[in-house]
């Protein structure tokens, strides 16, 4: 899918989520300390692309480097309750599983070269925050990747995490931005909050901060990105990154790299939103170069390159080492450009126009296509649908459904009287034994019919076909004790069931990795 021009239509300036501020918040005054934050937002994303950039084309070279295991720090993955977890991901029939991996951008200054980086003084050795997050996605089979970002300034609800190192434990929060998750126990808090949000288990968090960012571009002899219209980022106020493009393609390096990078005036509509579709377009080019470049099997070039990277590099035991991190380079190698898939989670402004929530239905839905494994290139093949029963099912009169409320999303409430008025509709259908029950709020994605046994699976298949609902969301359950009618998320209102379908919500602004066309549209006023 290819970025064009999304049309005049602008943002109001109080409702565009990340201002001057870099937490949202409109400030006054403007000068060099917005010039700081605006960098220093930049620099937590370019650590994060470092982070891919490392497991992405390290190859043999590391090998003969073994002593760069003593750069690499070690956390905790998970520093939640156990009973906050995600269920690990299911395998498929191959019996191979998914990988997912958090990469995490912190701002720390808990170094003389973090702080040189990153400005704000008054900041030195203050808890980071997880400004860049985005959630890497591989396929079970290893045929595609797939990319969530989430916007820093939206809105979640955080688990109970115990820092690992002075065990101080921190209360759950709710409507909390999410990039203060890593000060709450560090990355496994952050690990904790995307898993309590998705509902998606992760396998492993890569978290980096300023060191080795900078570097990057002219390691790999500069990234082509393109506008489609002469730009200059400045304002005679003083905001603007300062990227001065002419309209077309342009390889960019060193300063203009971190220009494109934290550009957000002179983008679309100016907001960070746009800014995440830049870095995007940046990120997918960038691996493109970093596959076709020759200059980085040169063994010194490498070599540098990772003593940087490494030493800036913070991981879950699971990625521990230099050996670790090559056999997960390995297999993220299988994937072709063409099936990488970047995108940003789904969302909708706060009721005060500063900060963003996940969008209704959308975010759920992009949610729950990684946590199904589902690509989001579209370009999976068509999965059959579960073989009917031979077991013969009840007259309809006969057979007893129970129904529950699982329209509980991780976004919205769960919509009251719900079970009652479904199993009323299957009561008029003829299942005169369909009863709700009310005392269960459940929170389920997808609408289900759930049946403990064989001998009851036609009857549940008969309240799917009665309802609409496809095979494939019939399912055997040892958790019910009957057929059991789950409504979900899916089925809010109405009485007619639509089945979901498996296509990337429109709203997340999916960008293919091999699309070299992209080009970032340009606001007309910061022209030249």
């Amino acid at each position: 899918m290819s970025l064009t021009p999304v049309g005049s239509g602008r943002v109001p300036e109080q409702r565009r989520p990340g201002g001057a501020d870099g937490g949202g918040r409109r400030r006054r005054g403007t000068g060099d300390g917005d010039r700081k934050r605006r960098r220093r937002r930049i620099l937590r994303w370019s650590a994060a692309v470092v982070a891919v950039a490392i497991v992405g084309t390290a190859g043999a070279g590391y090998l003969y480097y073994q002593h760069l295991n003593g750069n690499i720090q070690k956390e905790n993955l998970n520093n939640a309750d156990a009973k906050d977890r995600a269920a690990k991901s299911k395998a498929n029939a191959a019996g191979q599983t998914p990988l997912n991996i958090l990469l995490i951008g912190s701002d720390a200054r808990d170094s003389a070269e973090n702080q040189k980086l990153g400005g704000a003084k008054d900041t030195y050795n203050t808890a980071p925050r997880a400004d860049v997050q985005m959630l890497l996605h591989v396929s079970a089979d290893r045929t595609n990747m797939s990319v969530v970002s989430m916007p820093r300034d939206t809105l979640v609800s955080i688990p109970k995490c115990t820092d690992p190192d002075t065990g101080k434990v921190y209360a759950a929060s709710t409507s909390t931005m999410t990039n203060a998750s890593l000060e709450r126990g560090g990355p496994g808090c952050t690990v904790a909050t995307w898993e309590k949000l998705t509902n998606i288990h992760i396998d492993h968090f890569m978290m980096v901060d300023f060191s080795g960012v900078v570097s990057m571009a002219d390691a790999i002899g500069g990234v082509p990105v393109c506008v489609d219209a002469n730009i200059y980022s400045h304002t005679s106020s003083g905001h603007g990154s300062g990227l001065k493009l002419k309209k077309g393609t342009t390889s960019v390096k060193g300063k203009q790299a971190l220009q494109w990078l934290r550009t957000r005036y002179g983008f679309e509509d100016g907001s960070d939103i746009a800014r995440t579709k830049a870095q995007h377009m940046y990120m997918n080019s960038m691996v493109r170069q970093l596959r076709a470049n020759a200059t980085l099997t040169n063994p010194g070039k490498l070599r540098a390159l990772a003593e940087t990277a490494t030493k800036a590099l913070t991981v879950d035991d699971g990625l521990g080492t230099v050996a670790k991190l090559y056999d997960l380079s390995k297999q993220l190698k299988q994937v072709p450009t063409k099936r990488i898939t970047m995108t940003t989670m789904p969302w909708v402004y706060s009721s005060d126009g500063n900060r963003v929530l996940p969008k209704p239905t959308d975010a759920a839905k992009l949610f729950r296509l990684v946590r199904e494994d589902i690509a989001l290139d579209g370009k999976d093949k068509k999965k059959t649908t579960t073989a009917k029963t031979t077991d013969p099912a009840a007259a309809d009169d006969k057979i007893a459904v129970q129904v529950q409320n699982g329209t509980k999303s991780s976004t919205l409430a769960a919509v009251s009287g719900r079970a009652t008025a479904v199993a009323q509709l299957l009561v008029g259908k003829g299942f005169d034994e369909a009863v709700a029950d009310s005392s269960t709020l459940l929170s389920e994605d997808t609408t289900v019919v759930r049946y403990p046994s064989a001998d009851l699976e036609g009857d549940a298949q008969a309240v799917a076909k009665a309802l609409g609902i496809p095979t494939s969301q019939v399912k055997k359950s040892t958790a019910v004790s009957g057929v059991t009618l789950v409504v979900g998320a899916d089925w809010r209102s109405g009485t007619t069931y639509t089945a979901d379908d498996d296509t990337t919500p429109a709203s997340a602004s999916a960008l293919n990795g091999a699309d070299s066309k992209a080009c970032m549209h340009v606001d007309p006023d910061y022209t030249w």
